[in-house]
């Protein structure tokens, strides 16, 4: 299991941090691990099947799955 810490995750997913974290308050994203107590990471599979999901949305012509806040 590798963890992505924020900054990974907002250059892999191509979004802000503070978007990012707009999303997880909206259960649109997965929930951040809690490391320590002043950090954060991501679960890389998860952050991985989110990106897949939005592919799948996108090719099944489902723009509703489109990202947008």
């Amino acid at each position: 299991m590798n963890i992505l810490r924020k900054r990974d995750v907002a250059g892999k997913v191509g979004l802000s941090s503070v978007h990012i974290m707009r999303l997880v308050k909206a259960k649109k994203f997965p929930e951040p691990v809690r490391l320590g107590p002043a950090s954060i990471g991501w679960i890389e599979s998860e952050i991985d099947q989110w990106i897949a999901d939005r592919a799948s949305q996108r090719m099944d012509g489902n723009a509703a799955g489109l990202v947008t806040e």
